[in-house]
Parts: structure tokens; sequence; C-alpha cells
């Protein structure tokens, strides 16, 4: 009996046999078109750059510990402001829901891969180059830029060469961004296993849809406007100068019509983990699964028709200040229904607080204060008095660090035992949750009464009467940046050294989902023939 042959004359199977295994050494990944190979590299390269945004953050908060000049000059603490923002919204939270997004969208929706395989590499790829141009303007001419994160003009227009690096960086990095959405869209549409309908899809696959969708509409808007810096700098265009004719103002029309939704494209992949993990650590369904995706789209929508909402002074007429102001409150509702859902799952069930829970219902608790303050900051006659304070800075770091950062480490130890095939150890997990928590709130709570009483942000310098909450807060910088390292030397090398219990295919009882149908550590293809589900599309029949 003669063997089958492939295409090229070799027996069949052996053809088939050595697609199976990961290419062994560093072409592995250089060249990786697997999908969990370009999720492991960009969470490594998204914790890097958290490093990096977070020593930076050290640096700001150590030069505040005492009033007066300690450590560095005015300019470069502006240098470290800036960067900070940068580094840590495009090098290290973007990034790491990328990652989340390459490692489980497949596994959930029973596809083999990422739609555009190549194309996944290279919008990696790109980034590395991205984070190298951003992080060495540094050591440029004039030093990093230091006009703000948000690069208002007309600062952006009297900066050195290291804002024209900034900005190719960011071009770049928006490229990888939009390559990474159309990838995630097509995947989801189209490579979905027979039987799993849009609306059986789990909610981490839903809320990274529609952030694709809002990363092709948004980025090009911020290319644009940081393009016509460029040419304000150097070809002799007047967009934001206002010597030739241009309105710095419509900088930041432009730039916060991006800016906005980026918020929610930062946020709502962190409310799908969050909805995976609740329901497994209830052991109930998810409440309100279709009032959760309706609740998504529309924070989604709204997103685009509230951006001036950053610009109540810069003499918005009040018709506009009453436009914006309701139409920001009115993201409150969909958000309160997402809330209400995750607190109704939680309602009576039969709940286990691991580790992945904690940070879940920490997420929860400091979400929704970072919510409160952004819908007391949504009120115009309220933002006038604390518009650039550190009311505001508090407030995003309530919605990001404690939203985005928590979310994506309760993911993290929710489904490293499927990556690694081991699981963490709990005693670990607990302190780097307690830890962080603690820390969070000590740094940034002091910040509302540090706002309220009129501290600006961005100043290297303070008078006296802010010392004490400022003290308060630099400790609590200093600790939190320590778990943080703390999380890394004691859970993540050890998960990838294979060191501790081996995991179980299914180690969370009440999990739901095709991830859990395959082995731990899941294997390097998983899905090449699309599985057969039941009707609830979570389970593998057969």
């Amino acid at each position: 009996m003669s063997a089958v042959l492939d295409a090229h004359g070799h027996p069949a199977h052996d053809a088939h046999d050595h697609a199976h295994g990961p290419t062994p050494g560093w072409r592995r990944w250089v060249y990786a078109t697997n999908h969990k190979d370009i999720g492991t590299m960009y969470l490594l390269f998204s914790f890097t750059m958290l490093m990096i945004g977070g020593v930076l953050a050290l640096c700001i908060r150590a030069e505040l510990f005492k009033p007066g000049l300690q450590f560095f000059n005015p300019e470069l603490f502006n240098q470290f402001t800036t960067m900070h923002g940068l580094i840590m919204v495009f090098g290290a939270i973007m990034p790491a829901f990328v990652g989340f997004a390459n490692w489980m969208i497949p596994l959930q929706i029973g596809a083999s891969d990422m739609a555009f395989a190549r194309m996944n590499n290279f919008s990696f790829w790109l980034l590395i180059p991205a984070a190298l141009l951003l992080v060495s303007s540094f050591f440029m001419p004039g030093g990093a830029p230091a006009a703000g994160w948000t690069l208002y003009a007309p600062l952006t227009l009297q900066m050195g060469p290291a804002m024209d690096a900034g900005i190719f960086a960011m071009h770049i990095m928006g490229a990888s961004s939009i390559m990474g959405a159309i990838n995630i869209i097509v995947t989801v549409l189209n490579m979905r296993a027979p039987g799993m309908t849009l609306m059986k899809m789990p909610l981490f696959a839903w809320t990274w849809l529609i952030t694709a969708y809002l990363l092709i509409a948004v980025m090009p808007v911020l290319a644009g406007a940081i393009t016509m810096t460029l040419t304000d700098r150097h070809f002799g265009t007047s967009f934001f100068n206002p010597a030739g004719g241009g309105d710095p103002v419509m900088y930041q029309h432009i730039f916060w019509f991006f800016g906005h939704p980026e918020v929610y494209i930062m946020i709502l992949p962190a409310f799908g983990i969050v909805s995976a993990i609740i329901p497994a650590f209830a052991r109930k369904k998810l409440f309100g699964y279709t009032s959760m995706v309706y609740a998504t789209g529309s924070i989604a929508i709204l997103s685009f028709i509230v951006w001036a909402h950053h610009m109540y002074t810069t003499g918005m007429p009040v018709t506009g200040q009453l436009f914006f102001m309701y139409a920001t409150m009115l993201i409150a509702v969909p958000t309160g229904v997402k809330i209400f859902n995750w607190v109704a799952t939680m309602w009576r069930g039969s709940m286990t607080f691991e580790t992945p829970m904690l940070f879940a219902v920490g997420f929860l608790f400091v979400f929704s204060m970072g919510g409160f303050t952004g819908l007391i900051l949504s009120m115009a006659p309220v933002d006038l008095q604390l518009q650039d304070t550190y009311y505001v800075v508090a407030h995003f770091h309530y919605v990001l660090v404690a939203g985005s950062l928590f979310a994506m480490f309760a993911g993290y130890y929710y489904w490293a035992p499927k990556w690694t095939g081991v699981m963490y150890s709990e005693t670990r997990g607990r302190i780097h949750f307690w830890g962080s928590l603690i820390f969070f709130n000590v740094t940034f709570f002091p910040m509302h009464f540090l706002g309220l009483a009129g501290m600006p942000r961005r100043y290297a310098d303070y008078p006296m009467q802010f010392a004490d909450f400022n003290e308060v807060a630099s400790i609590g910088a200093f600790g939190f940046g320590f778990m943080q390292v703390y999380f890394f030397l004691a859970t993540v090398l050890p998960m990838m050294r294979g060191r501790g219990e081996p995991a179980p295919a299914k180690p969370w009882e009440g999990a739901e989902g095709l991830e859990w149908e395959v082995p731990s550590p899941a294997p390097h293809h998983t899905f090449e023939t699309p599985p057969k589900l039941d009707e609830t599309a979570t389970r593998v029949v057969g």
C-alpha cells in the first residue's frame, strides 16, 4: 500500500509533523507567525515599557517628595512627565492588550491562528524601532519632548529635534495599532468556529472587536495632528502657529477627537477580561450578556462626541460647554450598566477569591471611583476650577492604572496557567494584589486633595502647603513600583521557567470557554480543524 504524498512528494504525515513544533532558537521569535508567540512578545515588550515608564514616574515623585528643586531642573522634569505619559499609553497599555488579544482571541473563538499571520509579525516588530526612537530622544540635542503627552502647540513648535523623533515614533506605533486592529476584526468576523454566532462570543472577543474599530477610526486622526505639527515645524505651514494665522486650539480639537476614544481603547478590553473572570469565580453565567454587548457599543459611539470636555477652559461658548457636559454624563449610563451587571453576576454566587478574582473586584472598586471623579470633571463649572490640577491626574490614574493595569494583572493570573502550563503561587499573587491596591491608593488618593487645593500638574516645585500630601504620594509611588518588580520576579519569571504545580486543562472550576478545552500549556498549534461546538458555543462536542 503506497503512502499518501503531499504536494512536494513527501509522505503527508511527515509534512504535517514538521509544521507542529516551534522553530528552535532565535528564529522562532524573529520570524514568529504563531499568535501565541507574538502575544508573548507583545506582553514582554509592554512590561519592559511599563518598567521604563515607571522609572520616569518615580523620578517625578522623587522630585516632588519635598518642596524646592531636589534633583532635576524644570525642563528635565517636564521631559519626564511627557515621556512617562507617551511610554505608558503607547508602549505599555495598548501593546499589552494587543498581546492578550493575540493569545486569547483565536483560542476563544476556535480559530487556528490570526487571519494575517505575517502582518501580525510585522505589526509587533514595528514597535521595537518606535520604542527605541522614543526612549533615545532623551539623548538628542535639547533632550526629550517636554510639551506634555498631549503634545500641544505652540510648545511642540518650539521643541528641539527630539520632537521629530517622537512624532516619527508615534507614526510607527500608530501603523502597528492599525494593522493589529485590522487583523483582529478579520479574525473575529471570518474565523469563528461553526456555530459560534457573534452573540455567543466571549465578551473579551466582543470588546476587542469594538476596540479595533475605534483604533482604525482614530489613529489616522492622531497621525494627521502630528503631521501638521511636523509641517509647521519644518515646511513653513501655519496650522497651529498664530503668527501665520494658525490656531493652537484647533490642535486641541483634533488631538482630543483622537484622545477621548483612545481612553476607551485602553479600557474596553479590560471590561472584556473582567467579564470573563467574575462569572468564573462567582460560578454563574454573566448577568445581562446582551446588554453588556450593547453597552460596549454605546460607549464606543458616545466616545466620539465628548472630546471637548477636555477643553472647557479654552474659551468655549456656553452652548458648547452644555453639549459636551451632557454628552459626557450620558457615558455614565452604559458604564453603569456594566458595573451593575458585574455586581449582579456576583450577587448570591458561590464566590471564591483567588488572585484573578481579587484583581477583578479591586478593578471594580477603584475603576468606579475613577468613574465618579470623571463625572465630577464632566461638569463645566467644576472643571473650570479643577482643570490641569492634580485632581485630573488622580482621576485618570484611577481609570488607567486601577482600570487597565489591574484588569491586565487579573487576566494574567487567570490565563497564564494556560499559557505556561504551571500554576502561580497563590500567596505571592495575593501579596502582589494587596501591595498594589494599598500602595496605589496611598499614591493617588491624596492627589484629589492636592487638586482641590489648587496644585497644578507638571510643575517641578510647589509651595509648602502641599508638602504633606506630596510626601505621602511619593512614598506610595515607590511602594507601588516595588510591587510590580516583585510581580515579575516572584510570579512571571518562575512561570516562564516552568516552576510551579502543573496546571490542569481547566484550573478554574467555574471557567467557561473554548480556551479551557485545550491542554495546559496550550499546544503550539490549536484548532487546526474547527471544533464542533455545543449549543452554548462554550464547549467542544466529542
